[in-house]
């Protein structure tokens, strides 16, 4: 099999059974997605979503939450992974967003990583979610599954295979494929034992072949 066949074969696969993959975080804006990003490094979507409307009750945009300190921030978010550091991240950033951006969330990836807390993974999901920019944000299941799979071949880096997932994948499913991947990494090719007998792709699979 081709490379050029193996990802036409996933990508109709996936296009046909996961037409609507979004985001599993639980968002209403913009701001709220870039709170939810920063705390989810490290740490599951389903402990964010627990976390969140507290922190979004108390400080429902940037403005207040640039006017929060760091002990009135920690105890909303101690259980989540790295629960210093993200406090300071998220002051950091919402006050960041309030003096040079007026308070709205920049949709450019070189504007959004200029925040703290924010590297070109969480700029990606940004654009890629809000604005459906074709960029494709590399987490530990994109980077696990591309590989194993066969879509990218010697990528050693987040960036080495986020080139070569958008070099082959079609601009206009590069924001949808993001979520294809992790979805796949999160539920069917897991790390220690992926579900081979449940994956749909099997068959245009390195890994399984």
């Amino acid at each position: 099999m081709t490379k050029k066949e193996r990802y036409q074969q996933i990508i109709n696969y996936f296009s046909e059974n996961m037409p609507d993959a979004e985001t599993e975080l639980s968002y209403k804006n913009p701001y709220q997605l870039l709170v939810a990003v920063i705390l989810s490094a490290q740490c599951t979507d389903k402990r964010v979503n627990m976390v969140t409307p507290g922190i979004f009750k108390k400080y429902p945009d940037a403005a207040s939450m640039s006017k929060s300190t760091f002990d009135e921030l920690f105890p909303l978010i101690k259980s989540i992974s790295y629960p210093n550091n993200k406090a300071r991240h998220l002051i950091g950033m919402a006050i960041m967003l309030q003096e040079d951006f007026g308070g709205a969330v920049p949709l450019k990836v070189d504007e959004l990583t200029k925040l703290p807390g924010v590297g070109r993974k969480t700029a990606n999901v940004i654009t890629s979610v809000i604005d459906n920019q074709p960029n494709m944000a590399v987490d530990t299941h994109v980077f696990r599954v591309s590989a194993r799979i066969g879509l990218t071949i010697g990528a050693k880096t987040p960036l080495a295979t986020e080139k070569q997932l958008i070099k082959n994948i079609p601009k206009e499913l590069i924001y949808k494929a993001h979520h294809w991947l992790i979805l796949h990494g999160r539920y069917i090719c897991t790390a220690k034992k992926p579900k081979c007998d449940q994956c749909g792709i099997k068959n245009s699979c390195k890994f399984y072949k």
